[in-house]
């Protein structure tokens, strides 16, 4: 027991700083919202100038620290006033990838000023031990490391919640808008948060680094491997982070003693953030995530004059080049699959993955080893890599069905941390110090190793490029491309009509793992010995970053963002023309991804696109200018064909939500009937969309819901949809990103698995059937298919939303306040397509709406509630003159013209005004 103790102590220093660095990540986030990867780097920067000034310029200690600690500070407002107050409307993804542009630019900067050595470094504590008992001895910098960890804790916790400042910080975190009415600045008080998180880090670097040695990654995976603390903390407790760093340093030095399997105790942080963030997700986004900006995406169309253009003029260099340009190029090509990998993920789908270049590595793994080990054939070697990796894309797409945005990106860098820690660093399975031998590969008896044959390996890589292109453009254009561009503008919506969301993902995660270890197979092979340790996190992140330079929604940007790896194209140009510029490499990463998070997120391959519409005087760039419904509608359809829906009975029998205390809707039933419009009214915050959502099941309610007799009550939201019940949003949540063609076709494509296997070799377009064109005729659309969303009038926009989800063909049709914000001859005319929705196609419809007279003019039957009860049911002629209607209409009338309450902090922040 004593021997687990003092291991258990020696603990505390690393523990310290994921303390210490969890509470300045937490400052940040409370202050900001904002995820700052770049931490560590910013810290390490401080660090590395407190270690200049005392080693090299003979400064005190205490001087030398306070300046190194104020130049982390400075850095960390920089970040904030420079770049994140630019992208402060811009979704997370894009200010996720500003900050992994900081860490990509400062590290970069660190490096080539100081180099990347590990340096060891006296300690300024005394370490001089103390026995606490018997055999039990502690050194006295860790009692005083964690001390200065409590005390920090114990600081920022009564700052936050009582000082004016960390009030008005809270104030500004929930309503920036009523912060700034009572005078307070959003962007002062972020500064402050920023250089203050920034400087407690560098704190924690300065007394850390004589335990963990100064080096500029070993800090920055330390202070990412801190997220699992201020994970813990929820990123609020200041005391409960800190408990949480100090138990994740004493833990890992336990297992690092006691668990005989190398990397396990230094991947202890990153399995906590795995459970953690999988056991805290969420099963459904919240509402306003279709509000979040995504980069735009292509249409997948290869333009294959163009392409052949440019298969001629790679081959052409590595058939007539030097070897230095012909591996250049290889690299290129190489890595290009890799950010193809990253298209498919989070171009297509919106899934940020940290661990692409791990995954990468893996495939690379498996192939290295079969060729070293088994002496398999490469050719096979390459396939069986490839589809080794589908199995870790599928266990990476686990944690997407519950976690997403920034949380996903955490949880795949805990997993490809892990996995770089305990497989790729590990001797043992990688083939000692001379790494894996894999010799020369062959194809067919054809020696094509790059050594000797650099321009056989190079058009070898060439065509794995093209294949991969091939796949990711087929896919795009398909039925399964649809599904991922639904899924990454909105989740709910997909859901609504019928897509299997984590299936999808799954589908998404699979692939790009499969294009991912193609890429880090090719790359692998270029030499004849394999070393694994170079496919890590860090990597990843800034192949992530490479992927937004060039356009993460655009094949091309794939081939341009890989030109700036490193070893890649632009490097070999830039070192032809200017000698050592190789070192400046990432530092000019860095500023690439920083210039076009701020100017052009789409990448340069939109920007290009843009202007080469614009040339041709293209009025739709991207796109086809027009399409026509004849042109993808069945030719065989006629108005005779055109059938009424299933006619099913909706039956909700004591329907009751609950939010916590708060029950939204209380003991509610009632019918939908084929050929019928029924309508739920209410006041503001009676329960209508509450009762809608429970129905489609994205909300968990208690009673049941049946279908003709069936309790579908447990089924899921997508699952309901097949079924025959569809829906629109209150807050319409189109897919913007896409043409009113594809928000259409999302609705009419059967939901089958076999579309994710036929898509990658033929993509597959069905003409729209007969409901499918009726609906569009019907909704007055057939002349905007074209379009993109973006570009439609407000009342377009509700069409379509209604349009949608009537391309479903569906028995039950729930719509969310379709007249909202209509002109009245807009509503007069929904009127009458709603009307006939029931009476032609014979669907039962459920009306939500404020505007009586819609209400009055469609409905056959009124439902009414008032909070979350039913108080009366009947005609709408019954309903106006129904006392109890009356009374609670009459109380929310009084009820509007109350102000609305200030959040409690905001109020505290006017007072410490």
């Amino acid at each position: 027991m004593d021997e687990i103790i003092r291991f258990g102590l020696l603990g505390l220093g690393v523990g310290a700083l994921y303390a210490l660095a969890s509470q300045g990540l937490i400052v940040v986030y409370r202050g900001t919202g904002v995820l700052n990867f770049s931490l560590g780097a910013t810290a390490i920067a401080g660090v590395f100038l407190q270690w200049e000034l005392q080693n090299k310029a003979g400064w005190p200690f205490l001087p030398s620290a306070l300046t190194g600690v104020a130049l982390s500070a400075l850095l960390g407002a920089l970040t904030h006033w420079v770049v994140m107050r630019p992208l402060r409307r811009a979704s997370s993804l894009i200010r996720v990838i500003a900050t992994l542009g900081v860490l990509i630019l400062v590290q970069a900067g660190v490096v080539i000023r100081y180099g990347s050595n590990a340096r060891q470094v006296d300690s300024w504590l005394p370490t001089n031990r103390v026995t606490l008992w018997g055999e039990v001895a502690i050194t006295v910098d860790r009692l005083i490391l964690f001390g200065v960890a409590w005390v920090f804790a114990v600081v920022l916790w009564s700052m936050y919640r009582r000082s004016h400042f960390g009030l008005a910080t809270e104030a500004v975190s929930e309503s920036e808008r009523a912060a700034s009415a009572i005078g307070l600045s959003p962007n002062t008080i972020a500064i402050q948060n920023w250089a203050l998180g920034s400087a407690i880090a560098a704190v924690a670097g300065i007394l850390v680094v004589p335990i963990i040695t100064l080096q500029v990654t070993a800090m920055t995976s330390l202070v990412l491997a801190a997220l699992a603390a201020a994970l813990v903390g929820d990123f609020r407790s200041f005391p409960i982070a800190t408990a949480a760093g100090l138990a994740l340093g004493i833990g890992q030095t336990l297992v690092g003693r006691f668990v005989d399997q190398q990397g396990l105790g230094q991947s202890l942080p990153f399995l906590v953030i795995v459970a953690v963030l999988v056991f805290k997700g969420r099963s459904l986004p919240l509402r306003d995530y279709f509000l979040r900006e995504l980069p735009m995406i292509g249409n997948g169309r290869m333009s294959w004059d163009w392409t052949i253009f440019g298969i001629g003029t790679v081959a052409f260099l590595m058939l007539t080049k030097q070897a230095k340009w012909i591996d250049a190029l290889t690299v290129t090509m190489g890595v290009s699959i890799v950010l193809l990998s990253i298209v498919v993920l989070t171009g297509y789908a919106g899934q940020l993955s940290l661990a692409q270049y791990t995954i990468a590595g893996f495939g690379a793994y498996v192939s290295g080893r079969l060729v070293a080990v088994f002496d398999i054939p490469f050719l096979l070697a390459l396939v069986a890599g490839v589809l080794a990796s589908v199995p870790l894309g599928f266990i990476f797409a686990l944690p997407a069905a519950r976690t997403r945005g920034i949380n996903l990106a955490i949880v795949t860098l805990g997993l490809g941390t892990t996995i770089e820690l305990m497989l790729f660093r590990n001797r043992e399975y990688t083939g000692g110090v001379q790494g894996t031998q894999v010799g020369s590969p062959d194809l067919f008896g054809l020696d094509i190793g790059s050594i000797r044959y650099p321009e056989r390996y190079g058009l070898f890589v060439l065509a794995m490029a093209l294949l991969a292109v091939w796949v990711v453009s087929n896919v795009r254009r398909g039925r399964s491309g649809r599904r991922l561009l639904a899924i990454r503008t909105n989740e709910r919506a997909a859901t609504a009509l019928g897509i299997d969301v984590p299936k999808a993902k799954l589908f998404a995660f699979s692939l790009s793992s499969a294009i991912a270890a193609l890429g880090g197979i090719v790359l692998a092979f270029r030499l004849t010995s394999i070393s694994y340790t170079s496919f890590t996190n860090l990597t990843s992140i800034l192949f992530v970053g490479l992927a937004i330079v060039g356009g993460v929604g655009h094949l091309l940007g794939a081939f341009v963002g890989a030109t700036m790896a490193t070893a890649a194209f632009s490097q070999e140009v830039l070192e032809s023309t200017w000698d050592g510029v190789g070192r400046w490499t990432q530092l000019i990463s860095g500023i690439a991804i920083l210039l076009m998070v701020l100017g052009y997120k789409d990448g340069v391959a939109a920007e290009w696109v843009k202007i080469f519409r614009l040339v041709k005087r293209a009025r739709k760039w991207g796109r086809s200018y027009f399409v026509e419904l004849e042109d993808v509608s069945d030719p065989s359809a006629s108005e005779s064909e055109q059938s009424r829906v299933p006619a099913r009975v909706l039956s909700i029998e004591n329907m009751t939500v609950r939010y916590g205390a708060v029950v939204a809707v209380n003991d509610v039933s009632f019918n939908l009937t084929p050929g019928t419009i029924t309508g739920l009214i209410g006041p503001n915050g009676a329960g209508k969309t509450s009762l809608i959502d429970a129905v489609c099941g994205f909300t968990p309610a208690e009673g049941r819901v049946a279908l003709d007799g069936e309790d579908i009550s447990r089924v899921s939201p997508s699952k309901r949809a097949r079924l025959g019940i569809a829906r629109s949003f209150q807050t319409l949540e189109l897919f913007e990103d896409a043409t009113v063609f594809e928000n259409i076709s999302v609705a009419a494509d059967p939901q089958d698995m076999r579309s994710y296997f036929r898509d990658l070799v033929a993509p597959a377009s069905p003409p729209f059937p007969p409901e499918v064109v009726r609906a569009i005729i019907e909704f007055q659309l057939d002349g905007d298919l074209h379009r993109d969303v973006k570009d439609l009038s407000y009342g377009k926009h509700r069409l379509l939303a209604i349009a949608r989800a009537v391309a479903m063909h569906p028995s039950v049709l729930l719509l969310d306040e379709p007249a909202a914000g209509l002109s009245t001859a807009e509503s007069e005319e929904l009127a009458v397509v709603v009307r006939r929705l029931a009476q032609d196609w014979g669907m039962a419809v459920l009306v939500v709406e404020h505007d009586m007279n819609f209400v009055n003019e469609v409905c056959d039957e009124v439902v009414v509630l008032d909070f979350g009860n039913k108080i009366a049911v009947g005609s709408p002629e019954a309903i106006r003159l129904d006392p109890a209607v009356v009374a609670a209409y009459l109380g929310t009338e009084a009820d509007e013209h109350d102000s609305e309450h200030e959040p409690r902090t905001t109020q505290a922040a006017r007072g410490g005004a």
